[in-house]
């Protein structure tokens, strides 16, 4: 599928609504523009000014799509089937969202580009057996398509071929509804459907506990300041949501709603994944993002729907592993609005 002698590229789905800037560069999501209460239209994500930028590894993770496996597993090492693997330790002392080359650095192959008011484009990559350390070859697929005025689909899929391996994407874009350059986002407020979260050790990776969030600093289960309780979670929140209890859709759980008071916008957040990654942005620090604007700590926040990070050596956390046969299946729904 891809060959990496292909060359990243930019393709915009545009409905009238929503304008989103994609590359074929680690499926990045580059820029999404869409209004605030008053019509006024702005650029929500964090981004770099050139995919040169990108390629020089100059961007945390902004707007692409990681894996094999997203978030961090403990020292890089698995075993599945009775055969121990070892990983990329890139992020010391554990692997990070794929290893050193991950998905989000790949160049993947654009296909099936709509224009108009469905827009869609779907990017593919064929990531070979060993590669970054994993097991198997697997074909993935990652679908963006604008289902209504106000709507973003993303649909990721991936098939083992010919043995079993760990599967979890995520889509990892920085939002800050406020403006990509608006400063920082604790004065967004956000309510996440979990009850439970996974508390983590010193480098981040979760305990193994499954804990209520009630009477913490954790409980978003109603709508919350970001900034209200942050300084209680040392350098802010990087932890895994368990996604218990949110309504249901068309097959897709209620993930989030974020809201920015300034300019109304308000994103709501459903997938298919057992859990969410909320990230604010921590170790963001003087990145020179697009029109020169300078991102500093909290300048975005994150919402990785994913399955539990290090699931594969926890065996009380929902399995990741994908048999040769089976299929990889995870949807987000990105719906805009303003109150």
């Amino acid at each position: 599928m891809a060959d990496q002698t292909q060359k990243p590229e930019l393709f915009e789905l545009n409905n009238g609504t929503i304008q989103v800037l994609l590359s074929n560069l680690g499926c990045t999501i580059i820029s999404l523009v869409v209004p605030d209460k008053n019509g006024k239209l702005a650029d929500v994500v964090l981004g770099l000014d050139s995919l040169d930028l990108y390629q020089e590894g100059l961007s945390p993770y902004f707007g692409c799509i990681v894996g094999r496996v997203a978030n961090r597993i403990k020292d890089g090492k698995f075993t599945l089937d009775g055969q121990e693997y070892s990983l990329s330790i890139n992020r010391p002392p554990n692997s990070l969202h794929g290893g050193h080359q991950g998905f989000d650095k790949k160049v993947w192959e654009a296909s099936n580009y709509i224009r108009g008011e469905n827009a869609s484009i779907t990017f593919k990559y064929h990531s070979a057996d060993g590669e970054e350390g994993y097991p198997g070859a697997v074909s993935v697929t990652a679908t963006y398509t604008l289902t209504s005025s106000t709507t973003m689909r993303l649909d990721m899929e991936a098939i083992p071929e010919n043995k079993a391996t760990i599967i979890n994407l995520a889509q990892h874009t920085y939002w800050n509804l406020g403006g990509h350059s608006s400063g920082n986002i604790l004065n967004h407020s956000i309510q996440l459907w979990a009850n439970h979260f996974t508390p983590v050790d010193e480098n981040t990776v979760p305990t193994g506990e499954i804990v209520p969030v009630k009477d913490t600093p954790f409980d978003f289960t109603t709508e919350k300041m970001i900034g209200s309780s942050i300084s209680e979670v040392g350098m802010g929140y990087d932890h895994n949501y368990v996604l218990d209890c949110g309504d249901e859709k068309s097959g897709l759980k209620h993930v989030a709603k974020v809201k920015e008071p300034s300019s109304g916008r308000v994103l709501d957040l459903w997938s298919n994944a057992p859990g969410v990654q909320f990230y604010t942005g921590n170790y963001v620090k003087d990145i020179v993002g697009k029109e020169r604007a300078v991102y500093g700590k909290h300048a975005g926040l994150c919402l990785e729907t994913q399955g539990f990070p290090n699931a594969v050596n926890q065996p009380n956390f929902p399995s990741v592993v994908v048999q040769p046969g089976g299929k990889y299946q995870h949807t987000m729904l990105f719906e805009f609005s303003v109150e």
